[in-house]
């Protein structure tokens, strides 16, 4: 009787830890910079990379600039605060505000800071989460 016990806690206990991630956070907070000057409106987005083909990465994470240039990573679609730990790839682009679409969703205007298309999609910036967190993820861009 105590062995099934014993086997159900094991199973559990990789089935949980499979499941979204190895789910350990940490805070992560940041200034981007453009041409060396503080930018606003910068959506941020740290997407954690596999570190090996047995554990599936964490959530991704992401954030937005104040007038200030400063940012803190919140995971995409849950309310913790913070990002995956180890490795992950950083995006930016530019946030339209609600102002920039029309009523039927569409978008009408351009995104009030225009970030260079070499920072979004295939950009190879990587970034590696320390276990305590950090408040000095910065980050230098720039504009041709």
């Amino acid at each position: 009787m105590m062995q099934r016990h014993w086997r159900w806690s094991i199973a559990l206990g990789l089935s949980l830890a499979g499941c979204g991630g190895n789910g350990k956070l940490a805070p992560v907070s940041g200034v981007v910079k453009l041409n060396g000057k503080p930018v606003a409106d910068v959506e941020v987005i740290f997407q954690p990379t596999s570190g090996d083909s047995v554990s599936a990465p964490g959530p991704a994470a992401f954030g937005v600039t104040d007038a200030e240039g400063r940012y803190t990573l919140k995971v995409i679609g849950e309310d913790k605060m913070g990002a995956s730990i180890g490795k992950n790839i950083v995006r930016f682009s530019g946030r339209a505000s609600p102002a920039d679409f029309s009523e039927d969703g569409s978008k009408r205007g351009k995104p009030a800071v225009s970030i260079p298309p070499r920072y979004g999609g295939d950009t190879k910036i990587e970034f590696d989460v320390p276990r305590g967190g950090t408040n000095s993820a910065d980050f230098q861009l720039t504009s041709p």
